[in-house]
């Protein structure tokens, strides 16, 4: 089947990192000095980076896609350095793809005698990489890492649901109902929306329930993960939603947080955004409509878990 992806002009790229903060998916970063789609696994092809190119090095090609292969991609990523592999495997840890992972971890050691670096300090930085975090998200991976290298005292690789497949962890098919749980129906919770509409692209700035208010800003997931959304983190605010992975023209959504601080005089802004990577641009939209502000405004940032958690927390 035919899949599209982008294609970096090596040429034109002088490493700006324009294009960073705009590939949701985290599948491009700087790596000396140029722009490297470290992932073809986690390009989705939508092309959002694009438009943020100044020397238009990106475009998106229409290829023959294969099913994905990790020592085809591996192959790739060797001629590029050290730098770019150690980023490539970062990204699939980071995504709990383990099995491509360990594919990856072998055809280091595999190939070792080929390599013009040393695999074992790849695979150690792999290993060390997200240690600190729980074991039900990228820290999971180490054991298998670990026991794909053959790291004395490694555990046994921990078995994970997402370890078939591929994606995305905004994505990834999971379930968190525990068996047998009962729901509590007998119990009506008031809502807290205090105006309509609430999409972005919908509201109108000036607006009497925006003047003065304290503005939440949540990704259009948020509210369907978290039991208490309204009577926890809406109450007696004003409310705006967007998705920054589907929404198109993203650049009213810049102006129109911008109007909200300049014009309607917003008290406070508070940005919920779910843990998945897409999620990660709704933060950078209104981080750049802020700076384009000439109010300045107290902003919190909240990050929220798939099952409706508070993971973060914390003024910006």
């Amino acid at each position: 089947m035919k899949r599209e992806i982008i294609k970096i002009d090596n040429e034109k790229c002088d490493g700006c990192g324009l294009c960073i903060p705009n590939c949701h998916e985290g599948a491009l970063q700087i790596i000396d000095e140029k722009a490297v789609l470290i992932s073809d696994l986690m390009c989705d092809g939508l092309g959002a980076c694009i438009g943020h190119c100044p020397q238009d090095a990106l475009t998106i090609e229409e290829r023959e896609a294969e099913a994905y292969n990790e020592v085809a991609v591996m192959k790739e990523m060797i001629q590029k350095g050290k730098n770019v592999v150690v980023a490539h495997m970062k990204h699939l840890k980071d995504h709990q793809e383990h099995t491509f992972l360990k594919e990856g971890v072998q055809f280091l050691l595999n190939n070792k005698e080929k390599l013009d670096f040393n695999p074992v300090e790849v695979i150690q930085e792999i290993h060390g990489h997200g240690k600190r975090e729980s074991l039900t998200g990228p820290a999971a991976a180490a054991p298998v890492v670990a026991a794909a290298a053959g790291i004395a005292g490694a555990p046994a690789p921990v078995k994970m649901e997402s370890d078939e497949g591929c994606g995305c962890m905004g994505s990834r098919e999971m379930s968190f109902q525990p068996e047998g749980e009962t729901v509590n129906e007998s119990v009506e919770q008031p809502s807290s929306l205090r105006q309509w509409p609430v999409q972005l692209h919908l509201i109108n700035p000036a607006a009497g329930y925006f003047q003065g208010a304290d503005l939440l800003v949540a990704a259009d997931c948020v509210a369907y993960a978290m039991g208490d959304f309204h009577s926890k983190h809406l109450r007696n605010k004003s409310l705006v939603i967007a998705c920054p992975k589907l929404d198109s023209q993203q650049e009213v959504y810049q102006q129109k947080i911008t109007a909200l601080i300049d014009q309607s005089q917003i008290n406070t802004l508070t940005v919920m955004i779910m843990e998945v990577p897409c999620c990660g641009g709704l933060m950078e939209l209104v981080q750049t409509a802020v700076s384009q502000a000439q109010r300045k405004v107290p902003i919190k940032a909240i990050q929220v878990g798939v099952q409706g958690q508070v993971l973060a927390e914390e003024w910006v």
